[in-house]
């Protein structure tokens, strides 16, 4: 009896106790995924010669020259074929350092000839004369101007433009600049000194002058740097969604020994080499991106420069083995970058054989030889740049087409 009141007792407790609270959490919202915040595409270059609505508007009724190589691109075709096609009453073609085609080699003196694809007459500006004469501008009412640069002042396209300016401003022609981007677009270097002298010196610029050609075309007439203070009546069609801190990768060679992005932006740097006894890779498939001469035995890069017809046919130490610096891979600076020529100074056994004459011209100055031969670092000599390129900057100014 006793057991079963305390079984009782036991079962009377359990059903008092409060039971456990179990709490399920409660269901929770599905999760909608939100899609990414739109990114409006940057917008699209649009170059001077791929206006062609505008172009085209002030060539009728016109007898048109041109002043083109293989970069007066238009989309996939060359412009000569593009205003032929649609009608362009076009007399002749005016062709720059390595002709019209691109196909003739560094410093080859290249010939007038007949274009065979378009049946133009081309007159060479890299010939007997870099100046058109009053006769060969004599057929012809307008001239347009549509070739890439590459931003340096020893690249001699630049001053094909000059003299075209000129001829044109004592002819009486217009001049229509169709104009593209500038992949060097930043100022650096020693002014030069020695302008006119040289056609890889015609200007009082630094090496790099921040400036596409139809800002340069500006400043040329602004600056009165023609002949006798002349002004050549110019026309610029500028770039569309473009500026001067943009990068841009040139969908053709500017030049035969230009082949890559790399050689182009090494160019400003390395360019100063022709003017030593370095080897710049001239007479190689990879020019402007190495370096070497034959004395420099304790570099680790070898190579042989050998004649290539369209590049360099008697290149600087032909045939001759170099040991020196291959920069294909080498970090790209957006300023003149000294630190190559004073190395390679200081590793040349021989330093009164380092320089020739030439360097002072593409140097615009005797000044850079000597501080690289006295020991300056690459920024004491850099601070010597300074005050002209302050000066210069504010030239620029007044003839910015961009931001």
């Amino acid at each position: 009896m006793k057991v079963k009141i305390v079984f009782l007792f036991l079962l009377i407790g359990f059903a008092c106790r409060s039971p456990k609270t179990i709490t399920t959490p409660p269901a929770q919202e599905p999760v909608t995924q939100q899609p990414p915040p739109e990114t409006k595409a940057a917008p699209k270059l649009v170059l001077g010669a791929e206006q062609l609505d505008i172009l085209l508007s002030k060539l009728q009724r016109s007898r048109v020259a041109l002043v083109v190589n293989q970069t007066s691109i238009v989309g996939k075709t060359h412009l000569a074929d593009t205003l032929k096609s649609l009608g362009v009453n076009l007399v002749k073609i005016f062709g720059p350092e390595h002709g019209f085609r691109g196909a003739a080699a560094d410093g080859e003196y290249v010939k007038d000839a007949a274009d065979s694809k378009t049946g133009l007459r081309v007159v060479s500006l890299y010939g007997k004369n870099y100046k058109p004469t009053p006769e060969q501008l004599s057929d012809v009412d307008i001239v347009v101007f549509d070739i890439q640069d590459v931003g340096t002042r020893f690249y001699t396209y630049i001053s094909t433009m000059h003299y075209m300016m000129e001829a044109c401003a004592e002819q009486k022609k217009k001049m229509i600049i169709l104009d593209r981007p500038n992949p060097n677009a930043y100022i650096d270097g020693p002014i030069n000194l020695y302008p006119l002298k040289s056609l890889v010196a015609m200007h009082a610029i630094p090496i790099t002058h921040g400036l596409t050609v139809g800002e340069l075309a500006k400043m040329i007439n602004g600056e009165g740097w023609l002949a006798n203070h002349i002004q050549c009546e110019i026309e610029i069609i500028p770039l569309k969604n473009w500026k001067h801190t943009d990068d841009y990768s040139l969908p053709v060679r500017p030049s035969p020994n230009l082949p890559n992005d790399q050689a182009i932006r090494l160019y400003p740097s390395i360019c100063l080499f022709e003017g030593t006894v370095i080897s710049v890779g001239r007479g190689t498939q990879i020019p402007f991106q190495i370096l070497g001469n034959p004395e420099l035995k304790g570099m680790p890069f070898q190579f042989t420069p050998v004649s290539i017809p369209g590049m360099s046919t008697t290149p600087p130490l032909e045939n001759k083995l170099c040991y020196g610096l291959d920069l294909r891979n080498a970090p790209i600076v957006k300023r003149i970058d000294l630190s190559y020529v004073i190395k390679l100074y200081k590793a040349y056994p021989d330093k009164e054989k380092f320089f020739v004459p030439y360097f002072d011209t593409l140097a615009g100055t005797t000044v850079l030889k000597q501080q690289i031969k006295d020991g300056l670092t690459e920024d004491q000599i850099r601070e010597t740049w300074k005050p002209g390129l302050e000066e210069y900057k504010k030239k620029r100014e007044k003839y910015l087409l961009y931001p």
